[in-house]
């Protein structure tokens, strides 16, 4: 029963290095994303959709319930796996990114949704990740009221973290989205958006936390 490392915009499993390293165990996953110093899988578009697609596929492939997690988009893409799929949840852990109705989007995201911004809009030197990353804002202009209906489905061992200082996603959503399901929320003063970076040791114990109000994870 593994765990699973998501990370977001514009990031790769290098986001997770801290908090791996505070965590008392061993069969932990993170992947990138495709396209984040990564293949693109061959007629990928790298929409919303076939990033869910792909992380289901992803843990799919592991054969029994994991422990999920996600930050930025990789918390979104979190959201809707459980949403869609909860027979593959034990667990699962979000923040920096949530699927509230009531949210809407930072201004670099509506800037990256237009259609005349180009790939050196966007803060990365990968011009393979700079272009996944427009294809996947502009697909998503509507996203937080598309998906929020089917987040009533998500499991209820659920844990949201937010940075306080979070300059992007305001921590109140996080606590509505805990809410909605039934889970925990976890507010970090001090802390901006990049939790696993900014708050390692904290995260890992929080994490930890509800995992082990799960039962074993062996």
């Amino acid at each position: 029963m593994p765990a699973f490392l998501v990370h977001g915009v514009a990031d790769t499993h290098a986001l997770w290095d801290a908090v791996r390293a505070e965590l008392g165990r061993d069969d932990v996953i993170a992947p990138d994303l495709p396209g984040f110093r990564s293949p693109v899988p061959e007629g990928f578009g790298a929409t919303k959709e076939e990033y869910v697609d792909w992380l289901v596929a992803e843990i799919e492939r592991v054969g029994e319930p994991v422990d999920l997690v996600g930050h930025d988009w990789g918390s979104l893409l979190v959201h809707r796996v459980v949403s869609l799929r909860p027979e593959l949840i034990r667990t699962w852990v979000g923040g920096a990114g949530v699927v509230d109705h009531e949210y809407r989007w930072h201004d670099f995201a509506r800037k990256w949704q237009e259609p005349e911004t180009g790939p050196e809009m966007v803060p990365t030197d990968d011009p393979v990740m700079a272009e996944c990353i427009l294809a996947l804002y502009r697909s998503a202009v509507d996203v937080f009221t598309e998906w929020w209906p089917d987040l009533e489905r998500a499991p209820a061992k659920a844990l949201i973290i937010m940075g306080a200082d979070d300059p992007f996603v305001p921590a109140h959503h996080g606590v509505r989205v805990a809410e909605r399901v039934g889970g925990e929320s976890l507010v970090l003063e001090g802390c901006g958006h990049w939790w696993p970076v900014e708050r390692p040791h904290e995260v890992a114990d929080a994490i930890e936390r509800l995992w082990a109000s799960a039962g074993p994870t062996a």
